[in-house]
């Protein structure tokens, strides 16, 4: 995925599709730092860590594409190929978290779980605006709740001197945030719905 930007011709909107709101630097640092915590997991991490570290880095792709190029997904064949990507990267999360379950691994169980549940949030708020809108402060509360349990298991994570696993969580807990901060800024400027619209 191209995460640089580059120049657009009249009406090329198929390079415009291709760029993500990871073209700035801010983010494009981040899905870097990202890809790299990835590929450590994969090489030399457990199975579950390796395929539960690239089925997010696929799902936090897949938001910020349809948080920021939201018109661009409008064609049935566009959005046949998110929601069919997005349906094999929520498989990789089920089959990792079953994994820690039976690894006794009991901070990475209680964090798949945890992150799963900020996806359903995330994904209300894309699918149903006017209702996320009517019930800001509930879905706030909820927020700050899921994303305050994740911050707790990165200072548990600190304190087993687990720091690799600490500083990904905390790059994930970025990462997420902006994507629910972007949202926020959708539902202020009226472009909430325009992103409910090509689901």
């Amino acid at each position: 995925m191209a995460i640089a930007s580059s120049r657009r011709g009249t009406g090329d909107a198929q390079c415009e599709l291709s760029l993500t709101a990871f073209r700035t630097p801010f983010k494009a640092a981040l899905l870097a730092l990202l890809t790299v915590n990835t590929v450590c997991y994969a090489v030399l991490g457990t199975p579950s860590k390796g395929i539960d570290a690239a089925a997010w880095l696929v799902l936090l792709v897949l938001f910020d594409i349809e948080t920021t190029f939201a018109a661009k997904l409008k064609t049935a064949r566009r959005r046949l190929a998110v929601h069919a990507t997005r349906f094999l990267a929520s498989v990789g999360v089920v089959v990792s978290t079953i994994g820690y379950v039976f690894e006794d691994d009991a901070l990475d169980s209680v964090n798949a779980v945890l992150w799963i549940l900020v996806v359903i949030l995330l994904d209300t708020e894309i699918r149903w605006p006017a209702l996320v809108a009517r019930r800001r402060i509930a879905f706030n509360t909820i927020a700050v709740a899921l994303f305050g349990g994740l911050a707790l298991l990165v200072l548990l994570w600190a304190a087993s001197r687990m720091w690799f696993d600490a500083y990904d969580a905390v790059l994930w807990l970025i990462a997420f945030a902006t994507i629910e901060a972007e949202l926020m800024k959708a539902e202020r400027s009226g472009r909430a719905g325009e992103i409910q619209d090509q689901r």
